[in-house]
C-alpha cells in the first residue's frame, strides 16, 4: 500500500498548517478579485442581455444570407475490381 508523502505545509490529517496559511495570506485578496473577474466575465458572456454580444444573440441568427452549395452528384457505382480483401468471407454477409 502506497503512502502519500506529506508536505511540511500540512499536518498528519492533511489540514493546512499555520505556515501555509501565513504564506497564502498576501495572495488571498488578489485571488478573490481575479476569481470574481473571471466569473463575472463568464456570466456576462452567457447572459442573454440585448446590449451585449452573447451566445443567445448568435443562436437567433437564421443564416438566410449564406448561400448553400448544391448537393453533390453521386458517382456511378463501379465493381470492386482489383481491390484486395483481407477476409476470407465476402463483406456484408
Amino acid at each position: 500500500m502506497a503512502i502519500i508523502p506529506r508536505s511540511s505545509y500540512y499536518d498528519k490529517h492533511y489540514r493546512q498548517s499555520a505556515a501555509l496559511i501565513r504564506a497564502r495570506r498576501p495572495y488571498l485578496l488578489k485571488n478573490i478579485i481575479t476569481g470574481t473577474a473571471i466569473f463575472g466575465f463568464a456570466v456576462g458572456v452567457c447572459r442573454s442581455t440585448p446590449d451585449a454580444f452573447t451566445i443567445h444573440a448568435v443562436a437567433q441568427d437564421d443564416f438566410d444570407d449564406v448561400p448553400m452549395p448544391d448537393v453533390p452528384a453521386q458517382p456511378a457505382r463501379t465493381p470492386n475490381v482489383g481491390t484486395v480483401s483481407t477476409t476470407s468471407a465476402p463483406i456484408g454477409r
